[in-house]
């Protein structure tokens, strides 16, 4: 067994002896690449200069992926050549870092005097510059941990490194807040842009968009980037939630929580010490504005009584209710847009809504608009008023109450019924109190034994005799139906119309008392039934 173990390790540091043997030959291959491609650079210029820069930038990839490979399974013997492969990186990236900066001043002249048309391509150039420049930070950084990690700390390096890294922070951080700043101002404008104006507008939103968007990657790398330094980046990544609104693993650090907690505390704080005067003075104008107005309401609403309770005017209480009722709303509702207009809210959003809800809310309640046609044609053609007794809508009453969606009816037995208005202008209305003087119809049946002339004579003592019974229009007593148990007089007394049910029941009590003292019978049907006998044949 312990044979066998043995021969397992011997073949294990036999096969991490060949590996090594390859990436070290991987590294000389790679490195004899990047010095011709080197020296063939400096005979280009142009797009195909740039061409073998790329391949430059892929192959020295390449290379560190090879040296991070060999410094994790480092010996003593691969150790000189590591540190010899990564001193050539701290060189080649000190070179290219300084290469870079000068390149990215040179980007931004070129950006601030580019045309119009050739500012998003000069845009893009400078941000992609400067995405190699901090890519190339992050790995100097790498190669300082790996010379510390092979014995070789670079300590003033790593101080500097870090001095620069804090620097393109709060230069990073700095452009963010500028660019997002002028990148709101732009979308402004350019909601508010005329035709002409809107295609250059876009334009200039486009590139702060665009210029955001490279800050904010940029800011991003940086603070991984420092995270991996030891820094403090709780203000920085605030301020990326801040900008962004993206939640990550980040916010949930405490330094981060309280960073954002403080930093509104304070944006709060400053916003009440600069504006809570200035906020208290429109509370008041707001407060004055609408007390004024609710006394104007109230004045306006007695005016309008007076003028609709003029007799000229010959309108229904429901009418009447409507315009007073209008009139003090309206009232109000203008001296709210008023008040809301002095505490520095835009009016012209909040009518725009209105007419934009109105529309949906159209679509959406046309049932409701159909009862607020209805009731507008109810105010018109007035059939029937308050406190008058009618029958519409299915529904028997006293009317109550009316809006321009609904009538509220009182019925007999003292129940509230809210009808549609639709329902009701939609069917027949019977108004029974709309005359001041109604015909109480009634029909009293005699037997066909008894006397006409007599029963004429009582029906007309007892109709004369009635108090509430109007000698004009004149009463109608005839003899109308010959029916099939009794003959049948129709009895038409004309009264006053609150006094129709009273004399309906006193004359039909008084009908039935008379005619029993007179002898006049109030037949019942009845049929006579005659039975044939049939005789049976033997």
């Amino acid at each position: 067994m312990r044979i066998l173990m043995i021969a397992l390790l011997f073949v294990s540091s036999m096969a991490v002896a060949q590996q090594t043997e390859q990436h070290i030959q991987k590294l000389a291959l790679l490195d004899s690449e990047i010095s011709a491609l080197y020296q063939e650079s400096l005979t280009k210029s142009g797009s195909a200069k740039s061409v073998i820069e790329l391949q430059l930038l892929n192959k020295n990839d390449e290379l560190r992926s090879v040296i991070k490979e060999l410094i994790e399974n480092s010996t003593e013997e691969t150790d000189p050549l590591l540190v010899q492969h990564v001193r050539k990186q701290v060189t080649f990236i000190s070179q290219a870092s300084e290469f870079l900066s000068k390149l990215i001043t040179a980007d931004e002249k070129q950006l601030d005097q580019a045309s119009e048309e050739e500012k998003l391509n000069a845009q893009k150039k400078l941000g992609e510059t400067r995405r190699f420049y901090i890519r190339m930070l992050g790995e100097q950084w790498v190669n300082y941990q790996w010379l510390k990690q092979l014995g070789f700390p670079q300590r003033k390096n790593t101080a500097k490194l870090i001095k620069n890294v804090e620097h393109r922070l709060d230069f990073m951080s700095a452009s963010l807040t500028f660019d997002s700043q002028q990148e709101a101002l732009l979308a402004k404008q350019l909601s508010t842009a005329s035709d002409t104006e809107k295609p250059s507008a876009q334009l200039l939103h486009l590139l702060a968009q665009r210029q955001v968007a490279s800050d904010i990657a940029n800011l991003q790398y940086l603070v991984e980037l420092a995270n991996k330094m030891g820094l403090d980046t709780a203000l920085y990544t605030r301020q990326m939630f801040e900008v962004t609104g993206d939640l990550t693993n980040d916010i949930l650090d405490p330094k981060v929580l309280i960073a954002l907690l403080s930093g509104w505390v304070d944006e709060i704080s400053l916003w009440l010490v600069e504006n809570t005067p200035r906020v208290l003075f429109k509370i008041f104008i707001f407060t004055v504005v609408i007390f004024i107005f609710r006394v104007l309401k109230n004045l306006t609403r007695k005016m309008v009584t007076r003028a609709v309770a003029s007799p000229n005017l010959n309108m229904s209480r429901l009418m009447q209710e409507f315009f007073i009722a209008m009139s003090g709303k309206g009232v109000f509702l203008i001296g709210l847009l008023i008040a809301l207009s002095q505490i520095g809210l835009d009016l012209t959003p909040i009518l725009t809504g209105f007419g934009v809800a109105g529309v949906v809310i159209g679509f959406a309640l046309q049932n409701t608009l159909s009862n607020f046609a209805s009731g507008m044609m109810l105010l018109i053609y007035r059939p029937f008023d308050v406190s008058d007794l009618v029958e519409a809508g299915g529904v028997s009453g006293k009317v109550s109450h009316m809006s321009l969606v609904s009538t509220t009816i009182k019925t007999f037995d003292n129940q509230i019924l809210i009808v549609p208005n639709s329902k009701i202008w939609g069917d027949t209305i019977k108004n029974v109190t709309h005359e001041r003087v109604r015909r109480v119809d009634m029909v009293f049946g005699i037997g066909y034994n008894d006397s006409i002339e007599h029963a004429e004579q009582v029906l007309n003592s007892i109709i004369d005799a009635h108090p509430a019974v109007l000698r004009s229009p004149e009463k109608t007593i005839k003899l109308q139906t010959l029916n099939t148990s009794s003959v049948d007089f129709i009895v038409r007394p004309w009264v006053k119309t609150e006094d129709y049910w009273d004399v309906y029941w006193d004359i039909t009590r008084e009908v039935k008392l008379r005619f029993d003292r007179e002898g006049l019978s109030i037949p019942f049907p009845q049929q006579d039934v005659h039975l044939h006998m049939v005789e049976k044949k033997a």
